[in-house]
């Protein structure tokens, strides 16, 4: 919703107000049709069209709006939410400039442009030159669909200007497709926190420090008619979380800046839209709800920090999750439990930020809801950790039938978990449409944050209080971080023990390059990130092992030797809760690149068996050649 401000006669700006709307029509609920072959089969496309003419709402204009929805009254509601926001935005900066002055007020906004991009471009010289690269995937892109859709970018830094190329993304495909304005959005999401953090937002400015390089008809810059509802949560988002990822790499090796380096939070929105007939009253009413819960996902780990658990969504701050009491008096759904799951949060040296669970029931209907899924990261991790810490846990959606809940209901019982329920757990596919049906329970487990550094090198003291405070588990503990919790208290020798064989297993099941075991002094090195370190000897830069001093590469050979595994991704650790083969028919496994001196890893990941080695090309952690 857009108004125009005028003062004087002339057009001095805009004001503008945005919402997600729980339904604007279309062939699937909630405006989701995880079938739709183009955008004709989403919400109705609406051309530049006014409501509101001479301060007054236009009555058979907001009809029409209103009238596709299937909550009309509820999209009514934000058409006039958003009115009166953009005419309360209008009167203050009318109020500003008659105070001020119209040319003074728009002096100020172009300095406040000017002064972000100059302070953006201040920070990036103050970087190192290079090219960072990130490869993410999508699972699946419509009902039906089996297969993986792949982004790819790679960033390069130059003086004060970044490019973001993201030649080699796949075509456009099913709903997972989102608009250049969608891209450059993602590039925000990642931009704005991680770099801009102590900048104004002045968006205007910033985005004059940075181009972007993209095919058009690609998942990620989309042409009509391309199917675009799963845009913002989908392609887009996976945009900012490779850009993050690439961000992370340079801003890793300033010891300042660095402390800005975050793994990806879950990594994406897990979408269930369920809709039906409200009996609870004296007349049956139809309702739509979108389950909002995910939005306690966890953060991201840092260099410095463990990720928030249950904090929210990187590109969301201060989101909220609705009040459970609010959610049974709406809807005819009763919670059957909403917690943190441990383990979810992806291991690190420093751990990702665990994420939770909810299980919800028919309560007050007779007769089936739809149900309408729309996720990723079922299959291959969206949630990954930075510097060979671990992703999160895997999403998984389970709908629970012939259950015996409405049996223990009776019986004053609320169940503690799915064993309980009994009946058969079909899974929910990443895009399907299905239903509830009454005496059904629908689970969702939604993802934690990646991890940072090797788990194996976090303090075993903070992971037995992980243990206590319900993050980890014993089992956690032991596979991944190689800590024996005994009580409350750690086991240091079995504890030291294990970490001894685990570092053993890395290297008996590793293919180990042939490359000579030659070490470096560290004293002059510089940091690269958590575990890599480059330094100069003679007329190559070299990356050697921050812990071992182990060369690992230069400038000569152009790539990486590191110590290499790929097994089955359950191997990650029992945060993976989904089997990629129940998704997608693309071989996806655990890669693990190590450092073979030492074996600590560098690198961990839920990825597609065909997925590129960006952490093995040389190039793209040391800074670029200079321009001649």
């Amino acid at each position: 919703m857009y108004q125009p401000i005028f003062y004087d006669g002339k057009l001095f700006g805009w004001t503008s107000a945005i919402c997600h709307e729980p339904d604007l029509g279309g062939s699937g609920l909630g405006s989701f049709d995880p079938g739709a072959k183009d955008v004709f089969s989403e919400s109705l496309p609406t051309p530049p069209i006014k409501v509101v003419r001479d301060y007054v709402l236009q009555r058979d204009v907001a009809d029409a709006w209103t009238r596709r929805s299937r909550v009309p009254m509820l999209v009514g509601l934000d058409l006039r939410a958003k009115i009166g926001a953009n005419t309360v935005g209008r009167n203050r900066l009318l109020a500003v400039i008659e105070q001020y002055g119209a040319d003074t007020v728009k002096a100020v906004m172009k300095r406040m442009m000017n002064d972000a991009e100059g302070r953006l471009r201040t920070k990036l010289t103050s970087l190192p030159d290079g090219t960072w690269k990130a490869t993410g995937y999508q699972d699946q892109a419509s009902t039906g669909d089996r297969g993986l859709h792949k982004i790819t970018v790679a960033m390069t830094k130059q003086d004060d200007h970044l490019t973001f190329d993201f030649t080699g993304t796949d075509p456009q495909t099913g709903v997972i497709n989102c608009t250049y304005a969608g891209m450059r959005g993602g590039v925000m999401l990642a931009l704005l926190p991680i770099l801009a953090g102590d900048i104004p937002w002045s968006a205007g400015g910033l985005m004059r420090c940075f181009e972007l390089v993209s095919e058009a008809g690609t998942i990620n810059n989309a042409t009509f008619p391309a199917a675009v509802s799963r845009g913002p949560i989908g392609p887009a988002w996976l945009t900012g979380n490779l850009i993050a990822e690439c961000l992370a790499q340079m801003l890793d090796q300033d010891i300042e800046l660095g402390k800005n380096v975050q793994a990806s939070c879950c990594g994406t929105w897990d979408t269930a839209v369920v809709a039906g007939l409200d009996e609870r009253g004296e007349q049956p009413v139809p309702f739509l709800n979108i389950m909002m819960e995910p939005m306690a996902g966890g953060y991201g780990a840092r260099p410095v920090a463990d990720g928030m658990d249950t904090g929210g969504l990187f590109c969301i701050p201060m989101g909220r999750i609705p009040d459970t009491e609010m959610t049974e008096f709406l809807y005819p759904l009763l919670t059957l439990w909403r917690r943190e799951e441990p383990d979810s949060g992806g291991p690190g040296r420093m751990r990702g930020g665990v994420s939770a669970s909810l299980a919800v029931t028919p309560y007050g209907s007779s007769v089936p809801m739809g149900l309408v899924f729309a996720s990723a990261g079922k299959a291959v991790a969206q949630n990954g950790g930075l510097a060979g810490g671990l992703p999160g846990n895997t999403g998984l959606e389970i709908l629970a039938r012939d259950s015996a809940i409405g049996d223990l209901i009776k019986a004053g019982k609320l169940p503690a978990n799915l064993d309980e329920l009994g009946g058969t757990q079909e899974i929910g596919a990443c895009y399907a449409e299905s239903y509830l049906a009454p005496g059904e329970v629908l689970f969702m487990h939604w993802q934690g944050g990646g991890g940072y550094g090797d788990p194996l090198r976090r303090d075993p003291a903070s992971v037995a209080a992980d243990v206590v405070n319900g993050k980890v588990t014993t089992d956690g503990a032991l596979v991944n971080y190689g800590v024996v919790v005994d009580g409350e208290s750690v086991d240091e020798a079995a504890t030291a023990a294990t970490r001894d064989e685990m570092l053993a297993q890395r290297r008996d099941r590793s293919t180990i390059p042939a490359s000579q075991d030659a070490r470096v002094d560290l004293s002059a090195a510089r940091r690269v990130d958590d575990n890599l370190a480059q330094l100069t000897i003679g007329d190559a830069k070299v990356i050697a092992c921050a812990h071992c001093g182990r060369i690992l590469g230069d400038t000569k050979s152009g790539h990486l030797s590191l110590a290499h595994y790929e097994g089955p991704s359950s191997e990650a650790g029992p945060q993976v809760t989904s089997a990629p083969g129940e998704y997608v028919d693309a071989d996806v496994v655990f890669r693990q690149q190590c450092c073979p001196g030492c074996f600590t890893a560098v690198y961990s990941g839920i990825v597609p068996a065909d997925h590129p080695d960006h952490v093995g090309e040389l190039t793209s952690l040391l800074p670029a050649a200079p321009t001649v």
